[in-house]
């Protein structure tokens, strides 16, 4: 899930439209739904991304972006 999200280009205030990390994890790596909420809540859990309380985009946290450097 980080890495999809550390692939696509931020747009405005740094947000992630999660339909940009969703549409490649179930049709391009062929992921469960369950697998893609298991990730997603994963991710979260452990402070590297963060999701709008609207579901409708994430954000990279700096510890999300540290595993890339």
């Amino acid at each position: 899930m980080v890495e999809l999200a550390n692939a696509v280009e931020p747009v405005q205030d740094e947000r992630i439209y999660i339909e940009k990390i969703n549409g490649p994890f179930l049709y391009q790596l062929k992921g469960t739904p369950a697998e893609y909420k298991a990730g997603l809540d994963l991710a979260i859990a452990k402070g590297w991304l963060w999701l709008h309380e609207s579901g409708t985009y994430v954000k990279l946290t700096d510890a999300g972006a540290a595993l890339f450097v």
